[in-house]
C-alpha cells in the first residue's frame, strides 16, 4: 500500500497536498501564505514581488485508462463554485505520479467553464485534442505572473 493511500479521509489528503503545494512553491523561492480556516476559496496566497495570487489546491489519485481525473470544484458540501474573483490559479498534485499541473484559473472557469480535466503524466493521451492542459506540468513560471497576465494565459 503506498504512502498516500493511507489517508482516512479525501479532506486529510487534500490538506497534506496543501502541504506538498507549500513546501514545492517555498523551494522554489516564493513567499507562502496560508489563510486562516476555511473560509477562503483559496488555499494557499502566493507572494512574489508585489504580486499576490490566490491558489486552490486540488489532488487526485485514481487513474481511468491513460490519465487521471481531476476535479476542480468545491467539496461535495458546498453548493457555491469558484469563481474568478475569488481565484486565480488551481495547482492539481497527480499524487501516483509526482506530478503538479499549475492550470491558470481563466483557463478553468472562463467562457468554457470546466469541472474537471483529464491529466496525463505518465502515458500521453492518444487523441491530440485530450493535451488540453499537459502545457501546465510543471509551469511553475506562472507563479510569476499578476493576475492580469495570469487571467490572459488562461484564454
Amino acid at each position: 500500500m503506498e504512502e498516500w493511500e493511507r489517508f482516512k479521509s479525501v479532506k486529510e489528503q487534500g490538506e497534506w497536498a496543501e502541504l506538498q503545494f507549500m513546501a514545492a512553491a517555498a523551494g522554489r523561492r516564493f513567499t507562502v501564505c496560508k489563510p486562516w480556516g476555511d473560509t477562503r476559496a483559496f488555499d494557499v496566497g502566493i507572494e512574489h514581488a508585489p504580486n499576490f495570487l490566490r491558489v486552490q489546491v486540488k489532488s487526485c489519485t485514481h487513474r481511468r485508462g491513460r490519465g487521471y481525473w481531476c476535479q476542480f470544484r468545491p467539496h461535495h458540501g458546498k453548493n457555491e463554485d469558484y469563481s474568478l474573483e475569488e481565484v486565480d490559479l488551481f495547482a492539481a498534485y497527480v499524487i501516483p505520479a509526482n506530478a503538479w499541473y499549475l492550470i491558470p484559473a481563466a483557463r478553468l472557469l472562463g467562457r468554457q467553464r470546466t469541472r474537471g480535466a483529464m491529466l496525463f503524466p505518465v502515458v500521453l493521451p492518444v487523441r491530440k485534442n485530450s493535451f488540453h492542459y499537459e502545457c501546465y506540468r510543471d509551469a511553475w513560471w506562472l507563479l510569476r505572473k499578476t493576475r492580469r497576465g495570469l487571467a490572459k494565459c488562461g484564454r
